[in-house]
């Protein structure tokens, strides 16, 4: 039996007798205990949990560590899935578990013919746009009887992006009409003229969290259950780099041998991030000092592999243990074992559902972009900032003056989200 904390039972308590939920928990709070138990108390012989792919490990490991009666496959396997499928359509008399992630379930067919399950969507915020084939997979295909959201930032500011978390917690409020009465919006034409619906704000909010909470929604924040360490965030102004204002005035720039051709609004943002990045020799060298001034662990986040490549280089150089968590490796080893790691995280990977509290800085080589950015954004912040963590947390900035890089961080800070088609505007 799982020790749970007080908030965490206190809201099992609240949800009891609900077999649709939704934990909105901030990122620290547990909410895979929270889920877990719940998932146990729905008492379904078949049960589902989707995730991240790099989170799919960490759910296979704490059912078996914490339930020993339960049986628990990772679907992600072919043979796991054989099996458990096979189960599920016998007369298995034992618990079944199985976890996948959002980027392969709506690859296996499969599992539309599960009947009589608890459905568990690990961030529940990564199904906001319904046409997405897994989002449309999980909505429209499968059929569970029950269901768990969870979520530290289930729209990430953005009212419009609920819909289809509550439409999968049985609100059938069409789209249409769930839009009209609760999101204000106008239209413009672009340079194409084409109308683009614009939104302007929301209405009806408090209507709206009444619905949300009649359909098994719960939301709670740190500072209302513990007081965690404060928290510090210093920025560093780095001088421009020396061939960004020719890429963006040109497009054009060789650099390192390496030409750049900016001759798309996607391939121009792209490229200024990058000279922002692992190719300003000013950062690499603010990034060297910050490292050498400390012996304790340090979280990196970055973008782009170049930016892997350098600063896994420049911590060789500095004699410091290296983990990584990105796409292809999730290696935790050197963080887990020497005081002065440097664990360098790539946001997709790495910005939700990682407990790294062992350390108390983080610096942000580069900034998110685009759609998903602001909840990445926020989500990053929590890996230090969390349950467990007993020292203040210190975060670094590192910003190239007279770039993107400051309209991107401005906009991160107010919850907006740099996309590149607004890079024609702001660059």
């Amino acid at each position: 039996m799982i020790k749970l904390y007080p908030h965490q039972q206190k809201e099992l308590e609240a949800t009891a007798g609900k077999n649709k939920v939704a934990y909105y928990h901030d990122m620290g709070l547990g909410k895979t205990f929270t889920g877990a138990e719940k998932l146990m108390q729905l008492k379904a012989s078949v049960n589902l949990v989707v995730c991240q792919k790099s989170k799919i490990d960490d759910w296979v490991e704490h059912f078996r560590k914490n339930y020993d009666d339960k049986f628990v496959y990772d679907l992600s396997r072919k043979y796991d899935l054989e099996n458990f499928m096979s189960y599920c359509n016998s007369d298995y008399p034992y618990v079944l578990i199985g976890v996948i992630n959002y980027e392969l379930v709506f690859r296996r067919k499969e599992l539309s013919q599960l009947r009589d399950f608890t459905l568990m969507l690990d961030e529940s915020s990564l199904i906001t746009n319904e046409n997405a084939k897994r989002s449309k997979f999980i909505l429209n295909k499968l059929q569970p009887k029950n269901i768990i959201l969870l979520s530290g930032t289930p729209t990430n500011g953005k009212y419009e992006q609920l819909w289809s978390q509550l439409h999968l917690l049985g609100w059938k409020i069409s789209k249409e009409l769930y839009w009209k009465h609760y999101v204000s919006t106008h239209y413009e034409e672009n340079d194409e003229g084409y109308p683009i619906k614009i939104i302007d704000g929301y209405k009806n909010v408090e209507r709206l969290k009444a619905k949300m909470r009649e359909y098994g929604c719960r939301f709670l924040k740190t500072d209302e259950v513990f007081d965690l360490p404060d928290q510090t965030f210093n920025t560093f102004k780095i001088e421009t780099p020396e061939h960004y204002n020719k890429f963006i005035n040109t497009g054009l720039v060789t650099i390192d041998d390496r030409e750049f051709v900016g001759d798309t609004v996607l391939t121009k943002s792209l490229y200024a991030r990058m000279i922002c990045g692992s190719y300003s020799p000013e950062k690499m060298e603010t990034l060297k000092d910050i490292l050498q001034s400390t012996e304790d662990r340090v979280i990196i986040f970055y973008n782009f592999n170049e930016e892997l490549r350098k600063i896994e280089d420049l911590c060789i150089e500095l004699n410091k243990p290296v983990s990584i968590i990105n796409g292809k490796t999730k290696d935790l080893k050197c963080y887990e074992e020497y005081d002065n790691a440097v664990t360098l995280v790539q946001y997709q990977a790495g910005a939700m559902g990682l407990n790294l509290q062992k350390a108390n800085k983080l610096i942000y080589f580069t900034l998110p972009w685009g759609k998903g950015s602001c909840g990445l954004w926020e989500q990053s912040k929590k890996r230090i900032h969390r349950i467990g963590q007993k020292r203040p947390c210190f975060y670094y900035t590192l910003i190239c003056k007279d770039t993107i890089e400051v309209t991107n961080l401005a906009s991160l800070c107010e919850g907006k989200e740099l996309t590149d088609e607004l890079f024609r505007e702001v660059k």
